[in-house]
């Protein structure tokens, strides 16, 4: 019962990391149908920032909010002066889906060699805030600690302040026009291209938030976000690209199915289960769990 409880508790926490790169997919996903795979090298540069922020300033919370806002920086500038241009020379044909694809794959690499270049090729890790160590629950230490709780309220509470802002507010309001009939909000006034990189730079603070939450589990190293993109994309997939209920949704179904078959079966069926319910989700319903044929959820 104590390991069925813990497995609970770890997929949650695994589950709110794969969130938020998932998100920030769909909301890329959603205003320029492009997948951006250079959200991990996004990630990993705003997480590096956050890492200079806080050795320098002795305070995680200091490098969070750094890497929170360089994350947002970072998105916004690569839409500004890399996406648009290339949007605009790009008008017609197949091209037209295939370029920034390949693109943001090159980007990707460009930001790891420059990551690599400043930083070098060292493992480097950041403290966290709170302890690390297991949770004591009716005498027996399980496998989740108060920073694993601090990643499921920091996810939860991202969430829903961006359920209110898609929601609640004009920008909101803004985004899902932009994303659902881009002609038609233009001729309403909207600022589409304007929107798209606002929509980019919370692409990047959601990369940022998700860096400085994996990486006092883990280690910081030029290509240690390539892991959550896979996780993240796959997530998103079976939630439905368009669907940032369904980005959530598809991180949780993931966390749960990956943290349990480690758990119950063997530790190396970490990447066969995500790619199994993969296939599986593309067989049955390829636009993913979440996906409506009526028009987008939020």
């Amino acid at each position: 019962m104590l390991e069925f409880f813990t497995a609970v508790l770890t997929s949650l926490s695994t589950g709110a990391i794969y969130a938020l790169m998932s998100t920030a997919l769909v909301l890329v996903w959603r205003s320029t149908r492009v997948i951006n795979f250079a959200q991990a090298g996004q990630a990993v540069l705003s997480t590096y920032i956050g890492y200079e922020v806080t050795t320098r300033s002795g305070s995680y919370w200091i490098g969070f909010i750094g890497a929170v806002l360089s994350g947002a920086i970072i998105g916004a500038g690569i839409d500004r002066f890399f996406m648009r241009p290339i949007f605009k020379r790009v008008k017609s044909g197949p091209i037209v889906m295939i370029a920034p694809v390949v693109a943001t794959l090159g980007l990707l690499g460009i930001i790891q060699a420059i990551v690599g270049f400043v930083w070098g090729l060292n493992y480097l890790t950041i403290a966290a805030p709170v302890s690390t160590e297991g949770l004591k629950v009716f005498g027996s230490v399980i496998a989740f600690s108060p920073f694993n709780l601090m990643v499921l309220i920091s996810v939860t509470l991202s969430m829903i302040l961006l359920t209110i802002l898609f929601q609640k507010t004009n920008l909101g309001l803004a985004l899902r026009a932009s994303a659902y009939s881009p002609e038609i909000a233009k001729l309403s006034g909207i600022k589409v291209e304007a929107i798209r990189t606002i929509g980019w730079a919370l692409a990047g603070a959601a990369g940022g938030l998700a860096g400085m939450l994996y990486v006092p589990g883990s280690y910081l190293y030029p290509n240690s976000m390539e892991v959550l993109l896979v996780f993240g994309f796959i997530a998103a997939v079976i939630g439905g690209l368009d669907s940032l209920f369904g980005a959530v949704a598809g991180a949780m179904i993931l966390g749960f199915a990956i943290n349990f078959s480690t758990t119950y079966i063997s530790y190396k069926l970490v990447f066969p289960t995500a790619f199994v319910i993969l296939i599986l989700v593309l067989l049955i319903k390829p636009g993913g769990v979440f996906s409506s044929k009526k028009g987008r959820k939020d």
